[in-house]
């Protein structure tokens, strides 16, 4: 399984961006994660296969969204609004196609993309 993400970039605070996430091939479930230079990587959001199910950190709750695209049900965005400083990360997606019931441990999740950076100015 190969994934790809996109849409990285600097943006001031308040602003939005887009991130994308292409997958090889279909899979069950997808998650979004975060690593700031000298910290763990975190958990951000997850939707499962079919797209009916989100999960979300607390700290992101409200400003980003993660769905599948429409048309193309390999692709999984993640819209982040109201960006602030403490946003800047390196952003990967992550996949798997084992069931498990944890969305947030970074540990179930076998696939990973290479990243892509997000930068929030103040």
């Amino acid at each position: 399984v190969q994934l790809q993400a996109s849409g990285g970039g600097l943006v001031q605070a308040g602003g939005s961006l887009r991130l994308s996430c292409v997958a090889s091939f279909g899979w069950y479930a997808v998650g979004w994660f975060r690593q700031a230079p000298g910290r763990e990587r975190e958990f951000v959001a997850a939707v499962s296969g079919g797209g009916g199910s989100q999960y979300y950190a607390d700290s992101v709750l409200g400003r980003f969204f993660i769905s599948r695209d429409d048309a193309n049900k390999y692709t999984v965005h993640l819209q982040m609004n109201s960006l602030k400083p403490e946003d800047t990360a390196v952003y990967y997606c992550a996949s798997r196609t084992r069931y498990s019931s944890s969305w947030f441990d970074k540990n179930e999740y076998a696939y990973w993309g290479q990243g892509t950076q997000v930068t929030v100015s103040s």
